[in-house]
Formats: C-alpha cells, sequence, structure tokens
C-alpha cells in the first residue's frame, strides 16, 4: 500500500555503490584476507603446538651432513683414527663405561685436532638407528673423488711412464681399499672405479687402504669403454686381467710404456665392452688346481711385476 511507505522504522532502499560519504567502509570490508594460514602456524592449532614441541626437542641435537658416514664401535672407530681418515667429530655417549679402547679412541681425536661431544644415549641411538654403537661414533664427510683427466694429468706430471688401475664390477669396498693400498705401495699414481654399480670409497675402503686413499687419487668414470679409450689416446697401454689372455706376466713388459690395468671381479670378471677396448688381455701363472685369485691379490701381484721391471730398467 501507497500509505505503508511512510511507516516508522521502515528502511529506505540503498542506491548501487556505497553510501555516499562512509568514506569506502563498505568497499574495504569486501576485500579478501589472503590466503588462511597453514595449521602448525596458527598459534590456537594442534599442529602448531606439536611443531613448537619438535623444535623444543630438536634444539639440543647434534645435526649431521646428510652424505656422511657414521663410523660406529670401538674397534672400527680406533681403526678409522689411525688410518687418518678426516673426520670431523668424534661422539662419546654420556655415561659410557670407560675402558682402553675408548681411552685411545678420545686420545687420538685429541692428537688430531678432532672435535669430542658427549651425547646423549638416546641421541646416538637415533643418529645409528639402533643401540649397537658401544657408545662411541665417528663423523666423516663424502671422499672426494678426483676426475679422470686430471688423474692423466697428475700422471703426466711425475716421473717415468703412468701407472694406472681401473675396477671393473668390484663391489667390495675392502677389495678396494687394498687396491688403493697395493698402488700406492708399489709407485702407482691411482686408481679409477666406475660411479654406478660399485663399491666407493667408505670407512672400510679407508680401513682396508691404511689412510693411504689421503694420498692417492681416486677418480669415478660414467662410462668404463669411453674411459679406457681417453687412457689409450694419451698414449696408455690397456692391459685386463683375465685368464687365458693371449699374454702372461712373465712375458709381458711394462718398463717403459703408461699402463692402465683393468681388473674385474672374481666372479663376473671384466665387462664386454670394456674387454673388447683392451689393447692386451692377460693372465697370471698359477697352479693350475687353482681357479682364480681375488681382485685385490691380481692387482697387487702385477703392480708388484710391473714395478720391478721398472726399477731394473
Amino acid at each position: 500500500m501507497a500509505g505503508n511507505d511512510f511507516r516508522p522504522g521502515r528502511r529506505k532502499k540503498n542506491k548501487k555503490g556505497a553510501t555516499k560519504g562512509s568514506g569506502g567502509k563498505n568497499r574495504r570490508s569486501l576485500a579478501g584476507k589472503g590466503p588462511t594460514p597453514k595449521a602448525e602456524d596458527r598459534p590456537y592449532h594442534a599442529a602448531y603446538k606439536r611443531k613448537v614441541e619438535r623444535e623444543r626437542r630438536n634444539s639440543g641435537r647434534h645435526t649431521r651432513e646428510k652424505n656422511n658416514e657414521l663410523v660406529v664401535g670401538r674397534n672400527p672407530v680406533i681403526e678409522c683414527l689411525h688410518a687418518k681418515v678426516p673426520a670431523t667429530q668424534l661422539y662419546v655417549v654420556q655415561g659410557t663405561g670407560h675402558d682402553d679402547r675408548l681411552s685411545e679412541a678420545v686420545t687420538l681425536a685429541h692428537s688430531r685436532s678432532i672435535p669430542v661431544s658427549e651425547i646423549p644415549r638416546q641421541e646416538m641411538d637415533r643418529m645409528t638407528g639402533n643401540g649397537l654403537h658401544q657408545g662411541i661414533g665417528l663423523d666423516m664427510p663424502p671422499f672426494r673423488y678426483t676426475e679422470v683427466h686430471d688423474l692423466i694429468a697428475q700422471a703426466a706430471d711425475t716421473p717415468g711412464p703412468g701407472m694406472v688401475v681401473l675396477l671393473d664390477n668390484i663391489t667390495d669396498p675392502r677389495n678396494l681399499g687394498a687396491v688403493i693400498r697395493s698402488v700406492a705401495a708399489f709407485g702407482g699414481d691411482g686408481v679409477v672405479i666406475p660411479e654406478r654399480r660399485s663399491a666407493s670409497v667408505t670407512a672400510v675402503a679407508w680401513r682396508t687402504s691404511a689412510g693411504t686413499a689421503a694420498r692417492l687419487p681416486v677418480a669415478r668414470a660414467t662410462n668404463l669403454t669411453r674411459t679406457v679409450k681417453e687412457f689409450q689416446q694419451n698414449g696408455y697401454q690397456v692391459v685386463g686381467l683375465d685368464s687365458g689372455g693371449t699374454a702372461t706376466l712373465d712375458t709381458y713388459s711394462a718398463a717403459e710404456t703408461p699402463v692402465l690395468i683393468v681388473v674385474g671381479s672374481e666372479g663376473k670378471g671384466i665387462s664386454r665392452l670394456v674387454r673388447e677396448n683392451c689393447d692386451v688381455i692377460m693372465s697370471i701363472p698359477m697352479a693350475e688346481w687353482v681357479e682364480s685369485l681375488n681382485a685385490s691379490v691380481a692387482a697387487g701381484v702385477v703392480l708388484s711385476e710391473f714395478a720391478r721391471q721398472r726399477r731394473v730398467n
């Protein structure tokens, strides 16, 4: 009814747009407030309380680089310290019973200026994933490998022809460590290993090498066939060790020629493509009833003979 338009308390219909003289108040009320914060960032949320508690617990923890290796056990730690592994921290569990081995480990660490930290047992359990650490752990950074071309260049700068060992299908780090030790002992220039499906220089290899891994270049190759050809292009004679070779150790001479010695595993031997690119396949004379030699032993025998040839030449 027309008369109802003037009844008391009636609300007038507003025109479109902001009310005149409002200062844009209605416009600001329509503006967005941004994205909703994550649950762990909202102080009233349970996830926020869990985050605070987690940060509180972690504040006292010892952090380690993800790629570092933690060697545990009293004898392994002492062996690594004697081998002068480039360790960054020695951890000792609080309340661990002291004996001669623990005292020796701490003394060796102090003599090499390696920091020693006492940590709670549950912290060491967390770092190792189990409780089989005997209350001690040695933190060591990843091994620094050399590039193949740098290894060749370094060998060229040393007196006498180069002598390098290339390992193919060697997955036992103890074999790798033993080969590194033999190469160093007989005047070799370095070791080459594949990037994949191969043993790497871990704490086990360090201990087996008796510290020589700190002084001898170890290079990683992405493709062994290309690596063999690279050595050949730099004047190396590539000698593959395998039974039934066309040459034998007592007839082959490496006195004057740079040589790359290719050693395969005791089971698989040398890969087919690598074998096809070797200049010579050489066998080691031995008793007929002995089927084969361990890879590191075979490498040591050949290195010893080649070193003898070069001394008498």
